[in-house]
């Protein structure tokens, strides 16, 4: 073929003249007429335009193509959590809670430490501090058990009482002694919650009595009379309430007396302790008006 020769891959018109050049390829023909390479922007980014103009229109955020779908991250990052707790106070407020719980834990502390001296045995720091762990202790505080306890308690301690009534003739009898620590223990056997009173009561009076007189049963300052105040009022009310006394006529003095049991030690122990019971008798006490006619004022 010569350089005159014609291509025939270009058409001929009807007049025989050269048309418009065929396709090389296959994929050729999907190209829009008039249509070359680098003659203008391609069609994914027509339609990405087309796409980010109608999601303005729509009030929806745009997105940028390039990082919506296998880009370097979302365009957004998500909100920051509001902050809750003390982290939401401002400084000032942050800085006053934080001395606020320091003091709370500080008091703690030494109210921990307080109570620890209070039962511990005796040492360096109890003998020169002794009032002031007392005061803050005594009597809201107040502990009754001891730690480390070199001889703990091995007796039984029983309450008694008795009374000298006037009856409806005038004359004065007295009762035979009432064990009022064994109507407690029989009150409390078996029973799954036992009051606080059926427990307490009368072991604290006793103890209260016992700590505040000395061993001529004499009280022992203010503390000592309070004492025998408050055991003379609870032993009154029992005979009043249990013993029926009211019908028989009016207590005029009652008298309270201990008896103190060893615990015996287990059969293979090699310790040995009298059985024979000890007692600690108190003088007569007089029945005031108040507690004379069945109560207490």
């Amino acid at each position: 073929m010569d350089a005159y020769d014609e291509d025939s891959r270009y058409r001929r018109g009807p007049d025989g003249s050269t048309g418009a050049r065929l396709p090389e390829s296959g994929t050729d023909k999907h190209r829009r007429p008039g249509a070359e390479e680098g003659s203008g922007p391609p069609l994914g980014a027509v339609a990405d335009a087309s796409s980010a103009v109608a999601a303005r229109a729509a009030g929806q955020p745009s997105v940028d193509p390039d990082r919506a779908v296998g880009g370097a991250g979302p365009v957004d990052a998500p909100p920051a959590p509001p902050r809750t707790g003390v982290a939401a106070l401002s400084l000032r407020y942050q800085v006053g809670a934080a001395v606020a719980l320091a003091a709370v834990a500080v008091a703690a502390c030494v109210h921990l430490a307080m109570v620890f001296l209070s039962v511990a045995p005796a040492n360096t720091v109890t003998k020169q501090h002794g009032k002031a762990i007392e005061e803050w202790v005594y009597p809201e505080f107040e502990q009754n058990w001891k730690l480390f306890a070199p001889n703990p308690l091995q007796q039984n301690i029983a309450v008694q009482v008795r009374a000298e009534v006037r009856t409806e003739d005038g004359d004065l009898r007295t009762t035979g002694w009432t064990d009022l620590s064994a109507r407690d223990g029989a009150a409390i056997d078996g029973n799954l919650l036992p009051s606080h009173t059926q427990q307490n009561e009368l072991r604290r009076a006793w103890d209260f009595l016992a700590a505040t007189h000395g061993t001529d049963n004499r009280p022992v300052g203010l503390r000592g009379a309070l004492s025998e105040t408050y055991m003379r009022r609870i032993v009154t009310m029992r005979l009043y309430r249990e013993d029926a006394i009211g019908r028989r006529g009016v207590v005029q003095r009652v008298q309270v007396r201990s008896r103190t049991t060893n615990v015996q030690p287990p059969v293979w122990s090699r310790e040995r302790f009298s059985g024979k019971p000890v007692y600690r008798v108190l003088p007569w006490w007089t029945v005031t008006a108040d507690e004379a006619a069945g109560g207490v004022a």
